[in-house]
């Protein structure tokens, strides 16, 4: 089922869905049905399994180093596969401009278009590490609204190098990325949401957002993208904190603000146990505010670990 007739199905009450890593190359899947177990108590309608993006690595060869391309943690249309499978569950796999070429994105598609898979998330992604900005893929997409438009196309029978007359086209629900504090990349947050609406525009069906701490943030995004005419639904993303380095990491890699109660909770923790309860309370009252006021669905940013978006789920759903 489509995200948007999850949300239609559900008829204003709240819905909980989370997202999760592949296990690195050489990894067993076991590791995360083990973390997935505890929270298909709460009935998530999808979940959603990020795609990691190409990086480089140098190997030694008769003393030189020769740079070679490889990928942490493939399989996100595999592992997508396995729990739509072993859970009888959607899946929403990644699909990302960052290292893939259009042809590579059209065979993913279709490889999802196979395996029954409804629902797909188009994001640009990050740059590599060593680059400072994002470079598209040689043969791919700059902007997550190419790829939006791309993967629309495809639906109405239209593929990179042919059009195909079918009534077993795709019907994809498209997600898209949103930032309730702007693009780290963008100079403003109008700016930024003009180019959202891009998105919808393109074909997007639905907006998750980046992280946030203070809901504030969230009402005045989802109040400013409505202004505009964006009028699909807006999900929540969420993430717990659950280690004293989050206080600067967050900050430094997603440009978010952390409010300054909790800054003061985390700082005042003698360790990283204690961190997890504070983050994991906030979350619950973050989470209470945003169900309060009607969000259509909380999306919990999981990074494979289960225990503290348990918690959590326990006091909400």
């Amino acid at each position: 089922m489509k995200v948007t007739d999850h949300i239609k199905k559900a008829n204003g009450k709240t819905l909980f869905s989370f997202e999760i890593i592949p296990p690195q190359k050489g990894k067993s899947i076991q590791e995360l049905y083990d973390n997935i177990d505890p929270l298909m108590e709460f009935n998530p309608p999808f979940i959603d399994v990020t795609t990691s993006r190409e990086e480089f690595v140098y190997i030694e060869k008769d003393g030189l180093y020769d740079r070679k391309i490889t990928r942490m943690r493939p399989g996100t249309v595999g592992i997508c596969a396995a729990l739509k499978h072993k859970y009888d569950v959607d899946t929403i796999p990644h699909v990302l401009c960052g290292g893939f070429t259009k042809e590579e994105t059209e065979y993913l598609l279709v490889d999802c278009q196979y395996l029954g898979i409804e629902n797909v998330m188009a994001l640009r992604g990050d740059a590599m590490k060593h680059e400072r900005y994002f470079k598209p893929t040689e043969g791919g997409h700059n902007y997550a609204t190419d790829l939006v438009k791309q993967i629309r196309n495809m639906c109405d029978g239209k593929y990179l190098h042919e059009t195909i007359e079918s009534s077993n086209c795709s019907d994809f629900c498209i997600g898209v990325a949103g930032y309730p504090e702007k693009h780290l990349e963008a100079p403003s947050l109008d700016f930024d949401l003009k180019k959202l609406k891009e998105k919808v525009d393109a074909g997007a069906d639905y907006i998750v957002t980046q992280m946030f701490f203070d809901n504030s943030k969230f009402f005045e995004f989802v109040e400013k993208a409505k202004s505009m005419g964006i009028n699909v639904p807006i999900i929540p993303g969420i993430k717990p904190i659950a280690v004293k380095k989050h206080l600067q990491l967050l900050p430094q890699v997603f440009k978010i603000d952390l409010p300054e109660d909790l800054v003061n909770a985390v700082d005042n923790c003698k360790n990283n146990k204690e961190v997890r309860q504070v983050g994991i309370d906030w979350c619950i009252q973050q989470s209470k505010e945003l169900k309060d006021a009607g969000v259509p669905l909380l999306h919990y940013y999981s990074m494979g670990k289960s225990d503290n978006i348990k918690a959590i789920a326990s006091a909400l759903f």
